[in-house]
C-alpha cells in the first residue's frame, strides 16, 4: 500500500508536534500528554492508535488518514505506551492520571493534616502513588527486579513519612497557616528521596544516550543524574501551586461563617481548588525541560566519551529521554 499524496512521508512523529526548543511548544505538547480524558479511552482505541503510528513509521498508512488524525493517534499512543520499551503503562502511572490522582491525594493531605495517623496515611498513599508514577515513567529500557523495586519503594515511602512527621512536630507551636504548609514541605523533600530511589538502577548502570537521529551510542550515568535532577525540579514545581495556593484560600474561608455552617464542604472545596491548580501546573512544569534532553559529550563519563569518539569523533552533543 503506497502513501497517499495527501499525507507526505516526511512527518516526523517520533518527535512532538510542536517545537520543543521553546517553552510554549513544550507546554502545548504536555497539555496533550497530561489530558485526563486520555484515561477514558478504550483498549481498542489505544491499540488502533498504536497500529496507525507503527504503520506510518514503517512507511504504510491507512487510506484517507489526515495529518490531524495522525497526530491525534501519536498523542494517544504516547499517553499510554512507554517511549523506550513500547510497553503499555500502568493506568494510574500515566501522566494523564496525574491531575485526577494528585487532585484527590493532595486535597486529602491538605484537609486531613492535623492528626498524626492522617499524616501517616496520606503521605503513605502519596508516596505509593509517586513510586508507581516514577517507575512507569522511568527513562531507558533496562529491566528492574522486584527486589530492587521493593527496596526502593520501602526506602522512599519511609523517608517521606518520617520527613512529614518530623516537620509536623516542629510546627506545633507555630501559627495554623504554617501547619498547612507541612504537606508541601514533606512532598518536596519526599520527591528528592523517592525519585532517585525508584530510578536508582539508572544511576548505577546509566540511561541510553543517542545522537540527533536516535542512534544509540551507549549508557551514561551522568545523563541519568541530569535526567533525575530535572524530573525532581519539575515534580516539586508541579506540587507547589496546588499545595501553596489552596491553604491561603481555605484559611480565609474557615474564618468566615459559610464554612462554619457547612463544614462538610471543606474537603470537596480543597480538592476542587487543588484540581484547578494542577490542570495548569502539571503540563507547565513538565514543560520546564525538554523530554528529549541533551548534554555535551565532554560532560559524560570518560569511558562513555571514548566509546562515542570511536563511533563518531566529531559528535558534540548527545540526547536522552529524561523521563517524567
Amino acid at each position: 500500500q503506497k502513501m497517499p499524496p495527501s499525507l507526505p512521508a516526511t512527518i516526523n512523529i517520533r518527535e512532538p508536534r510542536w517545537d520543543q526548543s521553546t517553552f510554549q511548544g513544550r507546554a502545548k505538547h504536555f497539555f496533550m500528554v497530561t489530558d485526563p480524558r486520555n484515561l477514558l479511552l478504550s483498549g481498542a482505541t489505544l491499540e488502533e492508535a498504536r497500529r496507525v503510528v507503527e504503520d506510518y513509521r514503517a512507511g504504510t498508512v491507512q487510506p484517507g488518514l489526515t495529518e490531524d488524525q495522525l497526530w491525534r493517534a501519536k498523542y494517544i499512543y504516547d499517553s499510554a505506551f512507554h517511549p523506550d520499551t513500547g510497553e503499555k503503562m500502568i493506568l494510574v502511572g500515566r501522566m494523564s492520571a496525574q491531575v485526577p490522582m494528585n487532585m484527590t491525594i493532595t486535597g486529602c493531605m491538605l484537609t486531613f493534616y492535623r492528626t498524626t495517623p492522617a499524616v501517616l496515611f496520606w503521605q503513605w498513599v502519596n508516596q505509593s502513588f509517586n513510586a508507581i508514577v516514577n517507575y512507569t515513567n522511568r527513562s531507558g529500557d533496562a529491566p528492574i527486579t522486584p527486589s530492587q523495586l521493593g527496596t526502593a519503594y520501602v526506602s522512599a515511602t519511609t523517608g517521606a513519612v518520617v520527613t512529614a512527621l518530623g516537620l509536623k512536630s516542629l510546627t506545633k507551636h507555630l501559627p495554623a497557616i504554617i501547619g498547612r504548609y507541612v504537606p508541601f514541605a514533606a512532598v518536596a523533600a519526599a520527591n528528592c528521596i523517592n525519585i532517585p530511589l525508584m530510578r536508582q538502577r539508572e544511576l548505577k548502570v546509566g540511561i541510553p544516550v543517542t545522537d540527533e537521529n536516535g542512534n544509540r551510542l551507549g549508557e551514561s550515568t551522568a545523563a541519568a543524574q541530569k535526567a533525575i535532577f530535572q524530573v525532581v525540579v519539575s515534580r516539586i514545581g508541579m506540587a507547589a501551586p496546588a499545595m501553596a495556593i489552596p491553604p491561603v484560600i481555605m484559611n480565609m474561608l474557615e474564618k468566615r461563617a459559610f464554612l462554619k455552617r457547612y463544614p462538610y464542604l471543606n474537603a470537596p472545596l480543597q480538592v476542587g481548588l487543588v484540581g484547578l491548580c494542577l490542570v495548569f501546573a502539571t503540563p507547565l512544569c513538565c514543560a520546564l525541560f525538554p523530554q528529549k534532553s541533551s548534554m555535551p559529550v565532554s560532560s559524560l563519563e570518560p569511558e562513555v566519551q571514548d566509546q562515542i569518539r570511536k563511533k563518531d569523533p566529531w559528535l558534540e552533543t548527545v540526547y536522552f529521554n529524561k523521563g517524567l
